[in-house]
């Protein structure tokens, strides 16, 4: 996710602090991995150097000055052509499951106590999130079911590995 242009877009519907900027952000998209108030700091302060935000006002009172950020022409711009080109696919073909599945087999261990660690592994997470979705809002629902997906496509593939074990030990000793 570009934290960056989340915030140019979280900004578009009108001016607000970092400390405003991170609890929205926390609130829509943060509930597994919040941002670090640091994290949103250096962010602005990165978008201010391109252009693509500005200085709306600052306030002093209590404790360091708070500055309220707008987002520019160039920011929505920029938001726009982000939210226009479509995200790569992941495509996985360079899985650190398949790699530990091979050096399994290379070095003697049990590949297929392997698979079955990370099947029930697989399995509880996919409780976790069922549960996490039962009670969830519509965001969260949505949330995960894409991990869901992941996670069953993730369990096909641990069970045609499963069933083709001993054709890729002899491939892979070869």
């Amino acid at each position: 996710m570009s934290i960056g242009h989340t915030l140019l877009g979280l900004l578009e519907a009108g001016p607000r602090h970092g400390y405003d900027l991170k609890r929205a952000f926390d609130e829509r998209f943060g509930q597994d991995r919040p941002l670090h108030y640091g994290q949103v700091y250096s962010t602005m302060s990165r978008l201010l150097k391109n252009g693509l935000v500005e200085v709306d006002g600052v306030e002093s009172g209590g404790g360091p000055e708070r500055k309220r950020y707008a987002i520019t022409d160039a920011g929505i711009t920029d938001v726009e052509r982000w939210l226009a080109q479509p995200e790569k696919p992941e495509p996985y073909l360079q899985s650190t499951l398949y790699t530990k599945v091979v050096l399994a087999l290379l070095t003697g261990r049990s590949a297929a106590e392997l698979l079955d660690g990370q099947r029930a592994e697989h399995l509880r997470l996919m409780r976790v999130l069922t549960d996490r979705k039962r009670r969830g809002d519509l965001a969260d629902q949505l949330i995960c079911d894409h991990a869901l997906f992941h996670l069953e496509a993730d369990l096909r593939w641990l069970e045609l590995t499963a069933a083709r074990l001993d054709e890729l030990a002899s491939e892979v000793r070869a």
